[in-house]
């Protein structure tokens, strides 16, 4: 079989959703490449970030490497800080119906992404659902329905924000990082909501890492790809790929289509498994360290088998 391949576009910022989408549209339909688009759709608070400077390892030298001033830009970096935090799903009607309208998976990643990024694993359920209802609320004024998939910002998930999905009757989550599809195990409790992770990793935290240049990744994305005996997933931001990376981008999805890759969106892929759910594995979920990201988050375990 060809090697499969799953886009997860995460849209953080304001910029992102106003500049980064559009973009990626149009990098998208020439090649008929479906996609997975994930919205964060509260108050962009993006220049609080910068108090992770204080709590994770790495990050001061993340932002260095990636030149994240000139990715992200000064005034998405000041807002909720020295500039107000806009509410990105204002006026976010034209984008999420022109993205459903060419056939892009909508789903959400969250209300406040830097809230939640920094403060979930000290979260209740209460908590969790309550930005959950909230980003639901905008989202279904927009596209009368609700979102059926989620994204956590960071890949930060607990047996809460697991829990929270579960009762809003979502479809699947794509949380954490791992290698393939499972129920997510957290001590004991097994979470019925199937797991699709971030298989590969990702341009922003590879870039200017032991020298990489953006040819080095999609080198690398590619002789992943051509190994794996699994279909894979490789989370895009809109503010990286969708901005002054456009062109790598590109760049990657061209030498994908050379190499025969076909692409899936993780909601197709999600009812594709769940015909067959019993035979799904269960895995633990634990927080780590990954090459290049700064602060920990949550990775799958060894895969088990459902009690």
């Amino acid at each position: 079989m060809p090697p499969r391949l799953g886009l997860k576009i995460d849209v953080d910022t304001l910029e992102g959703f106003q500049k980064g989408i559009p973009a990626l549209l149009e990098i998208l339909a020439p090649r008929g490449i479906k996609s997975s688009f994930f919205v964060a759709l509260g108050p962009d608070n993006s220049g609080r970030a910068v108090f992770r400077v204080f709590k994770q390892q790495g990050f001061l030298e993340k932002m260095w490497r990636t030149r994240a001033p000139a990715i992200y830009g000064l005034r998405t970096m000041f807002y909720g800080t020295l500039l107000p935090a806009p509410l990105i799903g204002q006026g976010a009607g034209e984008i999420l119906a022109a993205l459903a309208a060419a056939g892009h998976e909508v789903g959400l990643h969250g209300y406040d992404h830097v809230h939640w990024h920094d403060h979930l694993l000290a979260m209740t359920q209460e908590e969790v659902s309550r930005e959950l209802t909230q980003a639901q609320g905008i989202f279904a004024s927009f596209l009368g329905r609700e979102a059926r998939a989620f994204a956590a910002p960071g890949w930060q998930c607990s047996a809460a924000s697991r829990a929270a999905l579960a009762a809003g009757g979502f479809l699947y989550g794509s949380d954490t990082r791992g290698y393939a599809p499972y129920f997510p195990r957290f001590k004991e409790q097994i979470n019925p909501v199937l797991e699709i992770p971030t298989t590969l990793p990702t341009l922003d935290e590879l870039l200017g890492f032991h020298g990489c240049r953006p040819e080095d990744f999609t080198a690398l994305i590619l002789g992943r790809l051509a190994q794996a005996d699994l279909p894979q997933v490789l989370t895009v931001h809109a503010e990286v790929e969708g901005g002054p990376l456009g062109q790598e981008f590109a760049t990657l999805l061209d030498g994908c289509r050379d190499e025969g890759v076909e692409f899936f969106r993780l909601e197709d892929w999600a009812r594709e498994l769940l015909q067959d759910q019993e035979k799904m594995p269960v895995a633990a979920v634990r927080q780590g360290r990954l090459p290049g990201r700064a602060g920990m988050v949550s990775c799958q375990g060894p895969l088990e088998a459902q009690p």
